[in-house]
């Protein structure tokens, strides 16, 4: 069984099959830059540009920078403030003429690693994060999501944490990764207060460095790095479609004379 992973990036769409039992890509995954204005229209052109180049003709798992429910998207996201209480997933499936699953991409990432990464076969309470050019975050209670959690929105001392502590901040400001940690560590205390995890995920393109920033970190709860890195957000989203994969697409039949 299969499904296409598209991830939706401020600056690139990403996207490739996936095999879902394996969580393996069965292609060489394709980027697109990001159009610019990104609004929904122009968003899904690109899309529709992915389908078109696998030639795809099946189920479609969506990671998307932005809270989800039921396909609406209930932020600007990032991309452009049009998408705010935007259908994304009508809109993208009008596009492709594929059924279409869309899901914050953080979850996406988590579930990647809950099934195929760091995070498996993990119980109790698994939290990700992702570093990047901002926090994201997903949050998983006995191998179940719970969806759209975006702790990177928390504060400290005022402050985002997502814009204060992400990856972007660390090289924007030119921190040392003693300091940069010791913003993190001031995240971690808070998350730890608040959901007391079992296990902490981190991901995002910092976690190829974790040797430099991993001895910083003071936590009660084991931390790990992710281990699908840039293929994380393909997979998860691909994962997010198995259901509709599943399903037979209904054919159209003509009314009886």
């Amino acid at each position: 069984m299969k499904a296409l992973g598209v991830d939706i990036g401020g600056t690139g769409i990403k996207g490739a099959p996936v095999s879902l039992e394996k969580g393996t890509l069965l292609a060489e995954r394709v980027r697109i830059a990001t159009p610019e204005p990104a609004t929904p229209h122009a968003v899904a052109d690109v899309v529709k540009k992915l389908v078109e180049k696998f030639q795809w003709n099946g189920a479609i798992g969506c990671g998307f920078p932005s809270t989800i429910k039921n396909g609406v998207i209930q932020s600007e996201a990032n991309l452009d403030p049009s998408w705010a209480g935007c259908d994304a997933a009508q809109i993208l499936e009008n596009h492709t003429g594929c059924r279409l699953m869309i899901i914050n991409d953080a979850d996406a990432a988590g579930l990647a690693e809950m099934e195929f990464g760091a995070g498996k076969g993990q119980r109790g309470v698994v939290l990700l994060l992702t570093f990047g050019t901002g926090i994201g975050s997903s949050l998983f209670s006995n191998g179940r999501l719970i969806p759209n959690t975006e702790l990177g929105r928390l504060k400290i001392r005022g402050r985002e944490v997502g814009l204060w502590a992400s990856a972007r901040a660390r090289e924007s400001k030119h921190l040392t990764w003693k300091k940069w940690a010791k913003r993190v560590n001031e995240f971690l205390e808070q998350l730890e207060a608040m959901l007391s995890p079992d296990l902490i995920i981190i991901g995002g393109g910092v976690s190829k460095h974790h040797e430099k920033f991993f001895p910083l970190l003071k936590s009660r709860s084991p931390i790990l790095p992710a281990q699908l890195e840039n293929e994380a957000g393909i997979i998860g989203a691909a994962l997010a479609a198995r259901n509709i994969a599943r399903t037979p697409k209904p054919t159209k039949t003509s009314k009886a004379a």
